[in-house]
């Protein structure tokens, strides 16, 4: 008997897949559920054995695939306060259920998954005209950083696959395109001394903290003059500092500092010509160091990198999600998503799932049980349409 998608999304809901944490609970809970129905899944794992994705297909081996995809981790709910417990699905009766992960994206699994059933139905019947596979990946909230291994066998096994959804909250409205991500951390060597001798040491506090102005100056540019497309919500490319940590004690010149700042990239730029700006402004900064602390240094280091997104006009699957949703093109958002790297593999890609993205990472994080209907109609007219002769 068939999970409505509510059942199917406290189950997942309860599983705690928080990015530090394992996933593997959730995946072989799904890996489990689908052979119940007869479909196989196939599992890539991290290089520890700790996560995994997993990948599954609904339909003859022969026929190219529709793949609807979606991360199965979240983020931490550290220093929040939640009116319910975060890791049990809760209905208060407002036409929202609350958890997290429920919007950012379990909810969309949720509706896959309950639907399930009714693909296999389609698949057994040899009504499908292309194959529906099933997608989930580990480690997107930190960089999508397991995807990767997920695509790379899906090609390494021969699997053609014409399209793809992926389900991120968009409020049943595509997304087209979406920027680029990219972090980056910063580490600065001065010299320790007694703070009343501060000549004799090299702040690298002070010396970091002349490098997120640069930063900060490089945004403000941007923001003012640089290139713009009004498709994005946030329409320009942006920088900004995320973290800083350095010293031991006030009256201790400070030896080290480190900080990480990221870079959000339209389609069509790049990250580096920042990056580049930064590390010219740091060689400059470095001279000074040096002519107090020859052991002085500054480095900087990529540490997340998803590519910016934008799907091509005549891709098939952009015409199907057009059609479906009865629109003409859709938006641009500043967040990232796995599109980026599936598109950077030559699989076509839209951003469609339920759930606002306003309400991913927060505390008391909801989906309305509507979204889920909307979604659920949604995937049956996808089922529908992979059923009929072109």
């Amino acid at each position: 008997m068939s999970q409505s998608a509510q059942e199917l999304l406290a189950e997942l809901v309860r599983f705690d897949t928080t990015s530090r944490y394992s996933n593997l609970q959730l995946i072989e809970w799904a890996r489990d559920y689908l052979l119940r129905l007869g479909v196989e899944a196939t599992l890539t794992f991290n290089d520890d054995g700790g996560k995994a994705n997993l990948f599954a297909r609904i339909g003859a081996p022969e026929l190219p695939v529709v793949l609807l995809s979606g991360h199965s981790d979240v983020v931490p709910v550290d220093g929040q306060v939640w009116d319910s417990d975060p890791f049990a699905l809760t209905d208060k009766g407002d036409g929202r259920l609350y958890g997290r992960g429920s919007a950012d994206m379990k909810g969309f699994i949720a509706c896959v998954l309950s639907l399930a059933p009714w693909f296999v139905e389609l698949a057994q019947g040899g009504k499908l005209r292309q194959a529906i596979g099933i997608a989930l990946s580990y480690d997107e909230e930190v960089g999508c950083l397991g995807v990767g291994r997920m695509i790379d066998r899906l090609v390494a096994d021969g699997v053609q696959v014409s399209g793809c959804i992926v389900g991120e909250p968009t409020s049943m409205q595509p997304v087209i395109a979406h920027k680029g991500i990219a972090h980056y951390l910063c580490k600065v060597s001065g010299r320790a001394a007694h703070s009343s001798l501060t000549p004799q040491g090299v702040n690298a506090i002070e010396f970091a903290a002349r490098l997120i102005t640069h930063i900060r100056k490089l945004a403000d540019a941007e923001a003012s003059f640089g290139h713009r497309q009004s498709l994005y919500d946030v329409p320009f490319t942006t920088l900004q500092t995320g973290t800083i940590s350095g010293g031991t004690a006030c009256n201790i010149v400070p030896k080290d500092c480190e900080f990480m700042f990221e870079c959000r990239w339209l389609p069509g730029d790049s990250p580096e010509r920042f990056v580049d700006s930064v590390k010219d402004y740091a060689a400059t900064l470095l001279l000074e160091m040096r002519e107090v602390a020859p052991e002085a240094d500054v480095q900087i280091q990529p540490v997340v990198y998803s590519p910016a997104f934008e799907s091509s006009e005549d891709s098939a699957v952009r015409r199907i999600v057009a059609r479906l949703c009865g629109c003409d093109g859709g938006k641009g958002v500043a967040y990232t998503t796995e599109a980026g790297l599936f598109s950077e593999a030559g699989i076509p890609c839209v951003v469609l799932g339920p759930g606002n993205i306003e309400q991913a990472h927060r505390p008391d994080e909801y989906i309305e049980i509507e979204q889920l209907r909307q979604c659920l109609a949604w995937l049956r007219r996808l089922g529908d349409e992979l059923t009929q002769e072109p």
